[in-house]
Parts: C-alpha cells; sequence; structure tokens
C-alpha cells in the first residue's frame, strides 16, 4: 500500500552505514551535499564509524524499524550495504546468509515501494560471476556463483529488477571486485572481526599483531604462483556511488557495473609492497589452496568509467597499503 510522504532529495538512507565501505560512502555522501542516514545493526559495523549524520539501530527484517527510519527523515534514495558477507561461513550457515542478504533486501525493497523511494545503489560483487570464462571479466559475463553469499547478492539484483518493471524502481547494482585501503585522513577503515581479507591481515603479521600470514596455494597458473586479485580502494568505491546516485537522479534506465581497476595483484607482490610500506619483514607460512579460490580475478571497468565518468583516484597498490597501514596504526594505538 503507497504511504504519502514528501521525500527529502538529499537524504540518503545509507543501510549498514556503519561498516567498512558503508562508513567511506557516508563521508563521500556528506562531502557531495547530502544527508546520509546510517540504518545498521551493528553485528558487524561500528557506532565509532557513523560521524557523518543520524544514526538507528535496527535490522532489514524490522519493518517497523524501517518505517520510522523513513518517516523521520523522509529519504529519496538508498544506498544498500547491510550484507553478511563471509564466503566460508556462507557455505556452512547458508540460512543466515539467504535471511539477512535476501529476505532482508526484499524487506527494504517492499518499504521503498510503499514510500515511492525510487533510487537505489545496490552493494553487489564479483562474487555473482562464479568462476570467470574470461579476463578482465566484463558485466554481461554468465553469472554462476559458487557460494551462498554469491548467490544472495545475485537473487538480489534479481529482486531489484522485478520491482524495476513492476514498480518503477530506478536501480544501480556496483559489483565490486576487492575492496581495500582506508579514508586517506584515516577517520575510518578496516576493522573486521574476524579478519579474512589479505591486506589486513598482511599488516596485521608486520605489525606483529599476529604470528605470520599464510599464502595459500603457490602453484597456480599465474607467473609467481599465487592468486591475483583486482583491488580497488574503498575511497575510490564510496567516489563510485556517489556518481550511481547522481546518475539515478538524471536516468531511470537502471542496470549492473563492475567497481575494478581492471589490473591485478598476486599474494606475493601485495606481501612485497607491505614490507616496502611497513619497512620491515613480513612472516610468511605457505599453505596448500583453498577450495574455490580462482587463479585470477580481475574486473573490466570501461562500461563504468563510460556510463559514471568514474575515474579512480588511488588506484596503486602502494597508496592503498599505506592507506590501510595508516588507519591500522591508528585504530590499534601503535
Amino acid at each position: 500500500m503507497t504511504r504519502q510522504l514528501k521525500l527529502d532529495e538529499k537524504t540518503v538512507l545509507v543501510t549498514g552505514g556503519a561498516g567498512y565501505i558503508g562508513s567511506h560512502a557516508c563521508k563521500a555522501l556528506k562531502a557531495a551535499g547530502y544527508n546520509p542516514i546510517v540504518f545498521d545493526n551493528l553485528v558487524y559495523g561500528h557506532k565509532e564509524f557513523v560521524k557523518w549524520g543520524p544514526f538507528l539501530e535496527g535490522h532489514l527484517e524490522e519493518r517497523a524499524k524501517l518505517d520510522e527510519a523513513i518517516n523521520k527523515y523522509r529519504p529519496s534514495a538508498v544506498m544498500h550495504f547491510a550484507a553478511y558477507a563471509l564466503v566460508g561461513e556462507s557455505v556452512t550457515n547458508p540460512g543466515k546468509y539467504y535471511r539477512n542478504n535476501v529476505s532482508g533486501s526484499l524487506t527494504l525493497l517492499e518499504a521503498m515501494r510503499d514510500y515511492e523511494i525510487k533510487r537505489l545503489v545496490f552493494s553487489s560483487s564479483c562474487a555473482t560471476y562464479g568462476v570467470p570464462q574470461t579476463i578482465p571479466i566484463p558485466e554481461d559475463h554468465s553469472q554462476n556463483p559458487i557460494n551462498p553469499y554469491g548467490s544472495s547478492k545475485l537473487m538480489m539484483e534479481k529482486m531489484m529488477s522485478d520491482f524495476s518493471i513492476a514498480h518503477g524502481l530506478s536501480f544501480l547494482a556496483l559489483r565490486y571486485f576487492n575492496a581495500a585501503g582506508a579514508d586517506p585522513d584515516a577517520e575510518v577503515g578496516e576493522l573486521h572481526d574476524p579478519e579474512t581479507h589479505l591486506i589486513p591481515l598482511v599488516l596485521d603479521a608486520g605489525l606483529k599483531r599476529r604470528p605470520n600470514i599464510t599464502v595459500f596455494g603457490t602453484d597456480y597458473d599465474t607467473p609467481d604462483g599465487t592468486c591475483i586479485r583486482d583491488y580497488i580502494h574503498v575511497t575510490d568505491l564510496a567516489d563510485a556511488h556517489i556518481l550511481a546516485l547522481k546518475y539515478l537522479e538524471r536516468n531511470s534506465k537502471s542496470g549492473a557495473l563492475n567497481l575494478g581497476n581492471g589490473a591485478g595483484y598476486s599474494v606475493k607482490e601485495v606481501i612485497t609492497v607491505a614490507e616496502k610500506v611497513m619497512g620491515c619483514k613480513i612472516p610468511v607460512v605457505y599453505g596448500e589452496r583453498r577450495a574455490g579460490d580462482p587463479p585470477r580475478l580481475v574486473g573490466n571497468s570501461v562500461k563504468t568509467r563510460e556510463i559514471l565518468g568514474w575515474n579512480p583516484r588511488f588506484a596503486d597498490l602502494q597508496t592503498i597499503i599505506l592507506h590501510a597501514y595508516n588507519h591500522r596504526k591508528k585504530a590499534f594505538s601503535i
């Protein structure tokens, strides 16, 4: 049932806005003249990362809490980051991922429908592609996810498409590759618990917060035998979200876009650059391959650059690692 509400053109509801990428997006929104409203259950988010607008604690499936946020702040658009994102856990506990990432997202879509909020920028993932058939991966690559996390993101893309047809929703699904780095001012950064991402784990080994870093597999068909990934600075991701929102303000055409640098770095390269940034030797242990790790994951973001006019500012690996290092030292008072 449609609920009449005069929406504020400069107010954006940011689900998962207390998390890693969401908090950087809130900073970018504020800098661009928007009013970000953070909606987060703080399961993985950090209250101290909410610095650029109001905060409401709630879970996506709590429709009454969503109604409260929408009625109070009247957002005209949504940026949707709220999702569980541990690939391994999604395999062992798929129900958790489908309940939050799919069912919770459906509740959000229905709330947007009922209040006639027409613009949605969605945090999707290259995990929707599965094992790549071509490198770099274009947006029209087949989508065959190999884990429940990727499947949950793909399901949301399908739901948005259906809501677009039925209810006039305009959306952009931004398919990330490997988000990395931290705010250049070190105000927010990457603080996952448990931490599963390579760069913070490498930094922690260098900072002696962990005994070593394990390299899983050295016999891949890559130049140095270790997996290659496309690392993209989190601030560049946030910039892309602002451009996506402005695009939706001008256009009603929906779709999906890749967010990557188009260049890949191996695990060994990441460790070598981190050693250079930190000025120390990082202890390394070599292990067996992990199941489901493709040798290369690199994105083709030509379409994103053309459509949004997006140009990453921090594309080189050394800058990405330096910014992550600066925030980590600040966060742990090192």
